[in-house]
């Protein structure tokens, strides 16, 4: 893997983790307030509280799951989660017609979740058929 995109994955990575594991503890603990996640802001969007709950277990457990090392059908299965319920916050935001700004965090979340899945390190990959033939050969 070259330097560059070893150093653009742990960016994207970090970033993504960081925003993933803030939400989710603002929505775990049911927060009060404006911010991302929060539980004012969730409600404003129609979600009832105890989805913003297991949204923030959700996301703390995929957060565990694409820092730790190995389970590389795990770490698909945390990016897909996360890309889906980003994707489907930003559309959420669109439906009720919440401004850009109040959108942004949603995409920039789904825009690290991207970049991260797609500069991963091949160790961190799940090996495709094609690959493991290879190998037995």
């Amino acid at each position: 893997m070259k330097k560059r995109n070893k150093i653009i994955y742990w960016i994207a990575t970090i970033w993504l983790s960081l925003g993933m594991l803030s939400t989710g503890a603002v929505q775990l603990f049911q927060v009060k307030g404006d911010g991302p996640g929060s539980g004012d802001s969730m409600a404003q969007l129609g979600y009832p509280a105890y989805f913003v709950t297991i949204l923030g277990i959700f996301k703390i457990l995929g957060v565990v799951a694409i820092l730790i090392p190995k389970f590389p059908l795990l770490k698909e299965w945390a990016y897909a989660g996360f890309f889906f319920m980003m994707s489907g916050a930003i559309f959420t935001h669109i439906a009720v017609g919440n401004s850009m700004s109040e959108t942004f965090p949603s995409l920039l979340l789904l825009i690290l979740t991207v970049a991260s899945w797609y500069f991963r390190p091949s160790d961190r990959k799940m090996i495709s058929v094609n690959q493991l033939e290879k190998s037995i050969a």
